[in-house]
């Protein structure tokens, strides 16, 4: 289970300005803001391409296009996302300090794909942190919390706010697009969906073509 919302693309404007740098070709720029949504002219998108194809060393105003959304996984996909250190940033809801402040339920956890005798596990451990979880609210008692702490599934949802950029979000697709993991199919869906995303972030496959 994986859920991505607010999703937000930033900073297009000044990336494409200096990707124009090395050749002091600003006056070829042809962008626009319209309504309040930034728009590469024909130049700037020609321009653009030719560098997202040409690799990594080229493309480096991909890194400067940041794209800031939540996401809510389970802990096990997270340990996967954070293989990726360089160019992300990630803000998280705190099991450490919010465990015990609400009750547990199915709905916390990744179950889709469980088998009704798996469900029957995951419901008693439910049972059993919910238990620890009022436990503890009632007497404070440490070990009730490190019960929680200590049991609690890699199913556990988590929510993160993430900032990446369009680099990232290349390797992030073709590293993972074909992954036996499903949140990662979600993700690359997504990530197709972003503004230029088929111009500038599925560029291998453009390489492939050319």
């Amino acid at each position: 289970m994986i859920k991505i919302e607010n999703i937000s693309v930033m900073n297009f404007d000044n990336a494409i300005r200096g990707a124009r740098n090395p050749m002091n070709s600003w006056d070829r720029s042809d962008s626009r803001w319209e309504n309040g949504k930034f728009i590469l002219g024909e130049n700037d998108l020609a321009l653009a391409k030719r560098l997202a194809v040409a690799g990594s060393d080229h493309r480096k105003f991909l890194r400067m296009v940041f794209v800031s959304m939540d996401i809510t996984a389970p802990l096990y996909w997270w340990k996967e996302f954070d293989t990726y250190k360089v160019g992300t940033v990630a803000n998280s809801c705190s099991t450490m300090h919010k465990i015990q402040a609400k009750p547990f339920s199915r709905e916390d956890f990744s179950h889709d794909r469980l088998t009704p005798d798996a469900l029957e596990v995951l419901d008693c451990v439910i049972e059993y942190l919910e238990s620890e979880r009022v436990m503890f609210n009632e007497s404070k008692d440490r070990s009730h919390w490190h019960n929680m702490i200590q049991l609690l599934p890699s199913s556990f949802n988590q929510m993160r706010t993430v900032s990446l950029n369009y680099e990232v979000l290349i390797n992030i697709y073709y590293a993972r697009r074909n992954h036996k993991l499903a949140e990662w199919h979600t993700l690359c869906d997504e990530i197709e969906k972003l503004p230029y995303a088929k111009e500038l972030i599925l560029v291998r496959d453009k390489k492939e073509e050319t």
